[in-house]
C-alpha cells in the first residue's frame, strides 16, 4: 500500500519507526551509542547491520533513519545518507567517489561554496574540472570526454536562476559513462523530478525548504542503494559529516509541510515576478515562471513551477541595491532562502562575494542583483513591501 502513497501522504507517514510505546510523533533518539546484549551480537553487528540496527550515531540513529527513508520516498530514490549540512552533501557525493586523475565537469553557475570545492578543493587532489555554460548542451557534448566521472551542477542555478536541462545532460553524461549529480535545492522536493529525468545522484540542503522556518542546518544525499551504502557512507561515516538526531526530528516536522509551504511560496514568487516587471528602477526581474525567462519552457517541463525564489537587477547598482534591501520592512536581509520568512540578499557582497569581478560578470552576477525568497506572508502586503521600497531608491 505505502507504494501507492500521493506525496503528501507520504510526507507524513514515510519512514515512521515506532518504539514499544506507539508514540504519534517520531521519537527523538539523543544517543550516540547502543548497547548489545552480547560480544557476539557487538560482533555480528560490525560485521554486518540490518535495517533496524544501530552502531554509533556517526554511522546512524533511528531519527536519522526515518528522515533518510522519508525523503527518498518522496524522490523517488532507492536510498538516502544524511548529513550535517548542505555543503556537506554536496562534498560527500562528489569526493567520496572521486581519485587523483578524475574528471568533472560542471556548469560554471553555482553557489559560492560550491565552486570553491570545484576550484579550489578537487584540483588540490589531482581532480581535474572543467566548467561549462549549464544551458548549452553543445558545451557539455564538447567537455564530456571518455573516462569523464562526474557531471555535476544545480538544476537552478544560484543565483541567477538558468534552469539546466536535466534529461539532455544526463543523456551525454551517461552516453560516456559519467555520473550525474544535481544540486536541487532551488527545484526542491517538491516539484523535483531528477531522478526520473535522468539523474543519479541528488542533493539538498535541508536547511532551505525542508526546514523552511530557519532552525537547523542539514543536508540530504540521495541515490541507488548501492551508491548511498557502498560510496558515500564509508566516506560520512569515517569522515564525521552526519545529521544529528535532534536535527533529523526537526527536519521530519519539517517535511510534513513542505509540499503546502512550497506551493505557496511559489504562487507568491510568480504573482511578485508578474506584478514587479516594469517597474522604473528594475532593469528585469528573473524568475523560471516568466514567460521571457529564456529557459521558462523548460522550467514548466521540467518542474511545472518557477519556483519559490526570484531576482530582481536594479539599475542604480550596488548603491540601489543597498537601498532597496535597507528600505525593506517585512522581508528581512539574510542569506538564507526557502524560509517561511521573505528574505533578500544581495550575492555579490555575500554568497557570491569571493568572486572575482570577471567571473561575476560571466555568471551575470550584477552590483545590482538581489535574490529574493519568497515566505509564507500574504502576497498583497510583500508586493507593497518591496514596491514601497524600490519607489524609494
Amino acid at each position: 500500500m505505502k507504494d501507492n502513497w500521493k506525496p503528501r501522504t507520504r510526507l507524513v507517514h514515510g519512514g515512521t519507526r515506532r518504539s514499544q510505546y506507539n508514540e504519534v510523533s517520531e521519537a527523538m533518539f539523543l544517543t550516540q551509542g547502543f548497547v548489545y546484549d552480547t560480544a557476539e551480537q557487538a560482533e555480528a553487528r560490525f560485521l554486518q547491520s540490518g535495517p533496524d540496527e544501530f552502531i554509533y550515531a556517526r554511522y546512524g540513529n533511528p531519527t536519522v533513519a526515518m528522515f533518510e527513508e522519508r525523503v527518498a520516498a518522496l524522490e523517488g530514490a532507492e536510498d538516502a545518507f544524511a548529513t550535517a549540512s548542505g555543503m556537506a552533501a554536496v562534498n560527500g557525493a562528489l569526493v567520496s567517489m572521486l581519485r587523483a586523475g578524475d574528471h568533472v565537469v560542471a556548469a560554471q553557475a553555482l553557489f559560492g561554496s560550491c565552486l570553491y570545492i570545484l576550484e579550489e578543493i578537487l584540483p588540490r587532489y589531482g581532480v581535474e574540472v572543467t566548467f561549462v555554460d549549464g544551458t548549452d548542451l553543445d558545451q557539455w557534448r564538447a567537455a564530456v570526454r571518455p573516462g569523464t566521472k562526474v557531471c555535476f551542477y544545480e538544476s537552478v542555478s544560484n543565483p541567477t536562476l538558468e534552469v539546466i536541462d536535466i534529461a539532455g545532460v544526463s543523456e551525454i553524461a551517461h552516453r560516456a559513462g559519467a555520473t550525474v549529480v544535481v544540486d536541487n535545492v532551488f527545484a526542491t522536493p517538491v516539484y523535483s523530478n531528477a531522478i526520473a529525468q535522468g539523474a543519479d545522484v541528488v542533493v539538498y540542503s535541508a536547511t532551505k525548504h525542508i526546514d523552511g522556518q530557519g532552525r537547523v542546518l542539514g543536508g540530504v544525499i540521495l541515490g541507488t542503494q548501492e551508491f548511498i551504502r557502498k560510496t558515500v557512507e564509508p566516506y560520512m561515516k569515517h569522515t564525521g559529516g552526519s545529521m544529528s538526531p535532534f536535527n533529523a526530528w526537526v527536519l521530519l516536522k519539517g517535511l510534513e509541510t513542505i509540499d503546502l509551504r512550497v506551493r505557496a511560496q511559489a504562487a507568491t514568487a510568480q504573482a511578485l515576478a508578474e506584478r514587479l516587471q516594469g517597474h522604473d528602477a528594475l532593469a528585469r526581474v528573473m524568475y523560471p515562471g516568466l514567460a521571457d525567462h529564456p529557459q521558462h519552457t523548460l522550467a514548466q517541463a521540467q518542474m511545472g513551477s518557477g519556483g519559490t525564489v526570484l531576482a530582481l537587477d536594479l539599475k542604480g547598482g550596488q548603491a540601489a541595491a543597498f537601498k532597496f534591501l535597507n528600505a525593506l520592512h517585512i522581508v528581512v536581509i539574510s542569506n538564507n532562502l526557502g524560509d517561511a520568512k521573505s528574505i533578500a540578499t544581495h550575492p555579490a557582497t555575500t554568497t557570491h562575494q569571493r568572486l572575482s569581478d570577471v567571473q561575476k560578470t560571466q555568471l551575470g552576477i550584477t552590483p545590482g542583483l538581489v535574490r529574493l525568497s519568497c515566505g509564507l506572508e500574504d502576497t498583497d502586503d510583500l508586493l507593497a513591501d518591496i514596491q514601497g521600497a524600490l519607489d524609494s531608491i
